[in-house]
């Protein structure tokens, strides 16, 4: 088997070492950037606001302080996808809703501020899912125009994978980063749960929304977390672990939890070949894999998952109430169908019912932390997508292998690892809450030495 290559795929960390030597600036970096979106945009459809005079502006200033040495942070000039769900002072933000109609916040969003004073360029506009949760837009898999690119990040997913941009953001309150960068070839980071300041981003569910990142390489997704991470915090966290200047070194890890959820009755056998040949990889490589046939533990942790990870959407709909309520009695039949039934969805709770199931998530986020410790194993180790995108653009994909990661609000990483029929598909590294930079230690690894190990 093959790993994984996106002939795309353009990095933003390996052309920045060019830029202090004078070997290129990151205005031709930009260039490279907007012919790809000449020639793939009308195809792929990733975007709903482009402003190529202000990238060329912003780019032209970034390569004057690379030149003087003087570079704002490490991404000083990296092109960057926003996720139409995040406000910008200069575009508009309108939610992939009609309602919303060339609405405009007059302000950025926290995470958009933080990357403007690390010099990004910002310039666009990725298409997303109706208020992330809602109807698909029109964007397509770059691999494949018949099938969904997933979603709801679907437009920031898409331009990475089309090489378009080298990264972006999106956002995960089930599914919504890790999904689509699996899908597009992508690698995609979903945080410990408030780790990254999501002020200024359209709320779901304020107990599961995670800002995400999805790029064409680990690097370029961390230094973006990081960026936004140091450059405006986080109100009452902190820092997102291990965000530095410099990127994690890579450690192997000791040990991989192998995690099957409801999410395994809808693979295929070339998908599990796949799974299970990098699992086989892995081992050889010398680290240890726990399963569930020889771990007792971890039979109950799965129960337990099981037993209760439907909970995960009642919290959503309990905690979307506010503002949707309003907007479905202001624009009615303009907010979409599916948002009008989770809103029903919350009419049949209680405050006791909502109660119950924050206890509930409390207990097995402590079963989690406590098993990983128990077993001395670093993630749990599973898919990041039931398998490659499936055709049709009307639904963005299951949700199953990605739920219990954002319900639980660990970090967890996409890696664009595997194929099946010419199409990328991911695997999901899930780790214990806070130690984020030990997560990314490990994929950084598992990318550097999984070409060799197949």
């Amino acid at each position: 088997m093959q790993a994984w290559r996106n002939p795309y795929a353009v990095s933003f960390a390996q052309a920045a070492a060019g830029f202090t030597a004078g070997k290129q600036t990151p205005r031709d970096f930009l260039e490279r950037c907007i012919a790809s979106i000449d020639e793939y945009e009308s195809r792929v459809r990733a975007f709903v606001t482009l402003d190529l005079k202000a990238a060329r502006k912003a780019a032209d200033a970034a390569a004057q302080r690379w030149r003087s040495g003087r570079p704002l942070s490490p991404i000083d000039g990296c092109p960057v996808a926003i996720k139409d769900i995040m406000a910008t002072a200069d575009m508009p933000t309108q939610m992939g809703s009609p309602a919303f109609k060339d609405w405009q916040s007059g302000q950025d969003a926290a995470c958009v501020h933080a990357l403007r004073r690390g010099g990004a360029v910002i310039f666009n506009k990725t298409v997303t899912t109706e208020f992330a949760i809602g109807f698909s837009g029109p964007t397509t898999n770059p691999f494949d125009p018949a099938r969904t690119p997933g979603g709801s990040s679907s437009g920031t997913a898409a331009a990475v994978g089309a090489g378009m941009l080298p990264v972006g953001l999106g956002t995960q309150t089930q599914g919504s980063t890790l999904r689509p960068a699996s899908y597009c070839g992508a690698v995609g980071f979903k945080p410990t749960i408030h780790a990254l300041n999501t002020a200024g981003i359209h709320p779901l569910s304020a107990t599961c929304d995670h800002l995400g990142i999805i790029g064409a390489t680990l690097d370029d997704v961390w230094l973006i977390a990081a960026q936004i991470s140091l450059g405006i915090g986080s109100p009452g966290y902190g820092f997102l672990n291990g965000a530095a200047g410099a990127l994690p070194v890579p450690v192997k890890p000791r040990r991989l939890v192998v995690l099957h959820t409801r999410g395994w009755k809808e693979i295929d056998a070339r998908s599990r070949q796949a799974f299970d040949a990098a699992l086989g990889a892995f081992a050889k490589s010398g680290i240890a894999i726990t399963t569930v046939d020889h771990e007792p533990r971890v039979q109950a942790f799965e129960d337990a998952l099981e037993r209760d990870i439907d909970g995960a959407l009642d919290i959503v709909a309990y905690e979307m109430q506010w503002p949707f309520r309003d907007y479905i009695a202001r624009y009615g039949e303009l907010i979409g169908t599916r948002i009008h039934g989770l809103i029903k969805r919350a009419d049949t709770m209680m405050p006791a019912d909502y109660s119950a199931l924050l206890a509930t998530r409390h207990a097995i986020r402590a079963h989690c932390r406590g098993l990983l410790a128990e077993l001395d194993a670093d993630a749990f180790v599973t898919l990041a997508s039931s398998g490659p995108a499936p055709v049709g653009l009307k639904e963005s994909g299951s949700r199953s292998f990605l739920t219990p990661g954002s319900w639980l609000g660990f970090p967890a990483f996409a890696l664009p690892l595997l194929q099946g029929d010419g199409l990328p598909f991911g695997i999901q590294l899930l780790g214990a809450d806070h130690r984020d930079g030990e997560l990314c230690a490990a994929a950084r690894w598992i990318m550097r030495e999984y070409t060799s190990a197949v």
